[in-house]
């Protein structure tokens, strides 16, 4: 069943339970036992078509690096299932319209959180580097060129083809993780800075003066060499 819907999704349709039960030649029943709803079976198309993807990691220590990685893994096979993407991302936007007019039926809403799981994965060698609110900060600006959302730009407003859409993806997050670093760079040197100057500004201890048993220099001290 899940490779029936999958099929009719890839296809350009977004069924609904009884259309994949049709077409896979199951009893409706069957089906629903399987998915109670069209948003679990949309979820579980998802997450089949994402599978690999949902592993990746890496062993480099360079930010940089793991993020291209991600990008040029993620991306072919989030193009083979585009179709798949498309129908989840309009069941989660057709979910919040009918939640705003409050007749959103219970059903379990669709999960898409994914990328930022991935996304802190690929960013793990900054966590030394960035502070909590930038690494957060760099991360949130990633989730906008991963994912279904940006081919979608890229491809439908845009015309670009998939390697164009992995191209402008990818300068994108080199030059997101670039100015993060450089940000933080200049955050340390003005701090050191900072510091230098309070160091320069502390009021030195005086000198001792001549004891009682010390004399100015050149004033003889009526005692023999």
């Amino acid at each position: 069943m899940l490779d029936t819907a999958m099929r009719l999704m890839q296809s350009g349709l977004i069924p609904s339970v009884s259309d994949v039960a049709e077409a896979a030649e199951v009893s409706r029943t069957t089906a629903y036992r399987y998915f109670p709803s069209q948003a679990a079976m949309i979820q579980a198309a998802v997450d089949e078509a994402l599978g690999p993807i949902l592993e990746w990691d890496s062993d480099s220590a360079d930010a940089e690096e793991r993020i291209s990685d991600l990008l040029a893994f993620a991306y072919p096979r989030m193009h083979l299932y585009e179709a798949t993407l498309r129908a989840a991302l309009w069941l989660a936007i057709d979910q919040w319209t009918r939640r705003q007019a409050g007749t959103l039926e219970p059903e379990a809403p669709i999960v898409r959180g994914h990328r930022k799981a991935l996304l802190r994965l690929a960013l793990a060698p900054l966590r030394g580097t960035l502070d909590r609110k930038a690494l957060d900060r760099v991360t949130q600006s990633l989730s906008l060129v991963f994912g279904t959302e940006a081919f979608v730009v890229l491809k439908d407003i845009w015309r670009l083809d998939d390697k164009q859409v992995l191209r402008v993806a990818l300068w994108t997050a080199h030059a997101i993780v670039r100015t993060a670093i450089a940000e933080a760079a200049t955050v340390v040197s003005a701090a050191a800075g900072h510091a230098n100057v309070k160091a320069a500004e502390r009021p030195r201890k005086k000198e001792n003066g001549p004891t009682n048993k010390q004399t100015a220099v050149g004033r003889p001290t009526g005692r023999s060499l």
